[in-house]
């Protein structure tokens, strides 16, 4: 039993020893190296899409902000005043009681 466990583990650290120098190796530098540039690009294509998606956003913000100051322009405060008045003026319905 003991020398299986000390098997298993001197085979482990082969391949433990023989993996880094396979992830060392020239080969995997150079995959390395088109994976990272794989990533770079990428990362500047969505750094593009970011820049386009705040431009139309701004443009969207301005545009509800002159929405509202047009509407602000054109809202007649007198005639709400005055429909507020007659809404006041008006009698109100009464409440029936419960009790009948």
């Amino acid at each position: 039993m003991k020398l299986k466990g000390v098997g298993i583990f001197a085979l482990g650290t082969l391949f433990g020893l023989e993996g880094i120098k396979l992830l060392s190796s020239r080969e995997a530098k150079k995959v390395y190296a088109h994976c990272t540039a794989g990533v770079l690009r990428a990362k500047d294509n969505v750094i593009d899409q970011v820049t386009v998606l705040q431009e139309n956003c701004s443009d969207i913000y301005e545009e509800a902000k002159a929405i509202n100051a047009e509407k602000e322009e054109n809202y007649d405060f007198e005639e709400v005043k005055e429909s507020e008045k007659e809404t006041k003026k008006r009698p109100g319905r009464k409440k029936k009681d419960a009790d009948k």
